[in-house]
């Protein structure tokens, strides 16, 4: 049990309890065994009320707009951002510091946007805004290994195409797609759902998420910009990415293009990244062998396979990854920003 008595462990509140990630927040504070002196549930109108286990306990669900914060000390939103825009600045003004889930934040001046693998060292103090942005759920295992990349040879650009799962849109982009492909079996000539998604997404790609920008890129293709340029602060990173939704219930996958600064060794990237914490190389030791969302394997790791440097540009080099969004992508991400921040002190 994480639920204890002591006076320095946290008070804790999750803002979009019932969701996707909010459940999985719920079950990684009791799976890595966060200490805390209570956890308490919020969510939307149409959800307060509903019971949800809490490590053992029977917990009650707050209507979010009654929710009061000044006797929280950590609270988790992942709601969506709208809700984080119009409650997350008043949770962190009536006490609470916010590790926020969405877009709201993250480019804000004033409020650090985090991966503990990466950036942990920003975290000095109470940031001003009394808000910790959790970055997008395909940025945060791209910097992951761009870091170690950087470090050692410098980056010059990085190409990317995300293959984005469902639940990237939380529980009603997982019952579209399963909707969808149980309608799509039994009457080929259906009218698919398209309510999540900006065309259905049953035994199809779709290559627009989020809204178009006049720049001819989506939202989410610019975030993966701006983020990476931000968490590993190279204001000038070239980063382009095509961001595509593909018919998998849950774990994104990119395939990844780096031109370093310098020639690249493929025994000694495949040992760097293997190095990393929590992340496997699947084809460390046979060259082409890798992951899937299906097969990767330890869900709290970032999975790498078809390492392959380029013949004809030893600068440039090819990798593959996969990561589980729900939990490296947005939960797990923000309760290894909980646990460094109660690490160094910062409450």
């Amino acid at each position: 049990m994480t639920l204890v008595s002591d006076p320095t462990a946290p008070r804790l509140a999750i803002a979009g309890a019932t969701g996707a990630v909010g459940r999985t927040l719920i079950e990684l504070i009791a799976s890595r065994g966060l200490r805390h002196r209570g956890v308490r549930l919020a969510a939307s109108a149409r959800s307060a009320g509903r019971v949800v286990d809490v490590d053992g306990r029977a917990t009650v669900v707050e209507d979010l707009e009654h929710t009061d914060f000044s006797d929280v000390d950590i609270a988790f939103f992942s709601a969506g951002t709208s809700v984080s825009l119009q409650w997350a600045r008043k949770a962190a003004a009536q006490g609470a510091l916010v590790i926020d889930n969405t877009n709201a934040f993250r480019m804000d001046p004033d409020t650090p946007l985090v991966v503990p693998q990466v950036n942990a060292g920003v975290l000095t103090g109470r940031p001003a805004s009394g808000i910790i942005a959790n970055p997008n759920c395909s940025t945060i295992p791209l910097v992951r290994l761009l870091s170690a990349v950087q470090e050692r040879w410098g980056i010059r650009q990085v190409v990317v195409s995300t293959y984005q799962a469902a639940s990237g849109q939380g529980e009603h982009g997982i019952t579209e797609l399963r909707e969808g492909s149980e309608l799509a079996l039994r009457d080929p000539g259906a009218e698919l759902p398209a309510e999540r998604f900006t065309a259905p997404l049953a035994f199809n790609v779709v290559p627009f998420i989020d809204k178009l920008l006049d720049s001819g890129f989506t939202l989410e293709e610019q975030k993966m910009l701006q983020e990476s340029r931000k968490i590993l602060g190279l204001p000038h990173l070239d980063v382009t990415t095509t961001c595509v939704r593909v018919p998998v219930v849950n774990s994104h996958s990119e395939a990844v293009w780096v031109e370093a600064a310098a020639p690249v060794d493929r025994t000694e990237l495949v040992a760097r990244l293997a190095a990393l914490p929590e992340v496997t190389v699947h084809d460390r030791d046979v060259p082409g062998r890798f992951p899937t969302p299906l097969t990767a394997g330890n869900p709290d790791h970032v999975h790498v396979g078809r390492v392959r440097v380029a013949p004809h540009n030893p600068r440039g080099f090819w990798l593959w990854l996969v990561a589980d969004n729900l939990r490296i992508g947005a939960a797990l991400n923000a309760v290894q920003i909980a646990e460094n921040v109660l690490e160094r002190g910062l409450l």
